[in-house]
């Protein structure tokens, strides 16, 4: 078998431990898998003696071969030359690659292990055939474990390859991948310059009812675009004035389609919430019970997870949804409200981001840099929902962006100034008033009308999340402008009334209201 020409898109680990694998045979079980579609087999069996996993070598051999799908094994280079199959697979802690190829021949298949920028070189470097990369997700069957890097760190190890001049070396990542969320790792792990050429997994094929149909549905999803991923059907607007340009039509969208709005959040905004989304033409409803976004993501409208109150039960809800409005490619907009301001908050914005893609995340400076240092950063103390500023304007709007870059999405950071990046173009928005600070709910709300904005115009969402800010800071500003409007007590009213004008006048081909626009393009 050609080593330069393996196919690593399923890989399956073996894992013959009866928590994984049950009382059911591994032979029989690979077999099923490779027929359905897997790739490249490695055996792992880190309590069998020698004799015994040179007898399991041989046997699942016999049945790779059949289907022409190299066999590797798992730290061990004298099973596999006993077993004559076509490789290894070695860790940071076993056999040095110079001597696995000093042993195994010029033919064989190495791959090894990394997590890290300079393991990735040293072994690119040394003559890899492959490279292992992760950890991305914790699971039961890598529980030691340098390293958890999530889609971001295999970013980073594919972006540092291709920048050495290893583009050439394939790439699969394990840890914690399967059929729910393989689309949304490969989407985000994506580098400019490189991608994976595969995806390693244990559970999701030795544990399947039905491996056969496991492996296929994985191959598939693998050589497949994710639901939320939209192929655009015209260019993006890219500049200040093109975007300008779109807002009328992503207001009279939203006026047009009534799309739904689906907020799972706190009892103090709900009302707040539900009535702003009446005014811009949207249709709410707020339903914090998972189990029926599985119905309500097929309604062709958004969900917005506004994280204001965290237990358990409720991140559970999260999740759930989550999950839904992802499989049918729906948008979702994500507000780590208060994110910094507890260790049980950072811990929940760390579980949602590793179940889900998140098509916005819109937050104030501290919950921003709190979800941007999840990933190893050092994280940002909130006092609670409120936000003090410490960065300099080109610090925020580099934050933006390169959170947007990190998770392939849309980021707004409010505050004085609104800055908001798809990690290609980044803008800042100098609309708003003061009043906007002063009542409770209105960041709660703004995501509600970001993800109306967004569902009615889904193949530009950056353009569609410029026009929601527009449409509901320019009505602030109106609204703070009425004499009937004395403090922040006679504002709400009266900023209900103007987000319902605006979408009145933008109908009537009235857009003198769009000159206060204050949109200013930074990259």
């Amino acid at each position: 078998m050609d080593r330069n020409n393996v196919n690593y898109a399923v890989y399956l680990v073996t894992d013959s431990t009866p928590a994984i694998l049950g009382d059911r045979d591994l032979c029989e079980v690979v077999e099923a898998s490779v027929r359905g579609g897997t790739t490249i087999v490695q055996l792992r069996e880190k309590t069998s003696d020698t004799g015994d996993m040179i007898a399991m070598g041989k046997k699942l051999h016999a049945i790779t071969k059949k289907y022409n799908v190299p066999l590797l094994i798992n730290d061990r280079v004298d099973v596999a030359l006993a077993v004559g199959c076509e490789g290894v697979h070695i860790g940071q802690d076993d056999m040095e690659l110079s001597t696995a190829r000093r042993l195994l021949g010029p033919d064989a298949i190495i791959g090894v292990t990394v997590s890290t920028i300079e393991e990735a070189m040293v072994a690119c470097k040394g003559g890899a055939d492959y490279l292992g990369i992760g950890t991305v997700y914790a699971t039961p069957t890598k529980t030691n474990t340098k390293n958890i890097i999530g889609a971001a760190g295999v970013r980073d190890i594919l972006q540092a390859m291709a920048d050495a001049g290893y583009d050439h070396v394939k790439t699969v990542c394990i840890g914690g991948i399967n059929a729910e969320n393989l689309q949304r790792i490969v989407y985000q792990s994506e580098a400019p310059s490189k991608k994976l050429d595969g995806v390693a997994v244990v559970s999701a094929l030795v544990a399947a009812t039905d491996p056969e149909m496991a492996a296929k549905k994985l191959l598939d999803l693998f050589n497949s675009l994710p639901p939320f991923v939209r192929e655009a059907t015209s260019p993006r607007a890219e500049t200040a004035d093109s975007i300008l340009e779109l807002v009328p039509k992503v207001v009279l969208e939203v006026a047009r389609n009534k799309p739904l709005s689906h907020n799972m959040t706190n009892l103090v905004v709900q009302n707040f919430a539900a009535n702003v989304a009446l005014a811009i033409g949207a249709s709410p409803i707020m339903a914090n019970n998972g189990e029926e976004a599985f119905d309500l993501c097929k309604l062709g409208g958004a969900l917005v997870v506004n994280m204001g109150t965290v237990d358990p039960d409720g991140l559970q809800n999260y999740l759930k949804a989550l999950r839904a409005y992802n499989s049918v490619g729906q948008p979702v907009v994500y507000d780590p409200v208060g994110a910094g301001a507890t260790a049980l908050r950072r811990s929940a914005v760390k579980t949602i981001l590793s179940h889900g893609y998140l098509d916005i995340i819109k937050g104030n400076e501290g919950e921003i840099c709190t979800v941007y240092g999840i990933h190893g950063l050092d994280t940002f103390q909130q006092r609670g929902v409120d936000s003090t500023s410490e960065l300099e304007v080109s610090q925020k709007a580099e934050l933006v962006r390169k959170l947007a870059l990190r998770e392939k999405n849309v980021v707004v950071m409010t505050g004085e100034i609104d800055y908001l990046s798809d990690g290609n173009h980044t803008f800042r928005i100098d609309n708003g008033h003061v009043y906007l600070e002063m009542v409770t709910g209105t960041g709660c709300v703004l995501g509600t009308t970001i993800s109306a904005f967004v569902a009615a115009f889904p193949n530009d969402k950056l353009a569609a999340t410029v026009a929601a800010l527009l449409h509901f800071e320019i009505a602030a500003e109106r609204a703070a402008e009425r004499r009937d409007v004395q403090g922040p007590g006679t504002f709400v009213p009266a900023f209900l009334d103007e987000l319902f004008k605006i979408r009145k006048e933008t109908g009537q081909g009235r857009m003198g209201w769009l000159k206060s626009a204050k949109l200013t393009r930074l990259s």
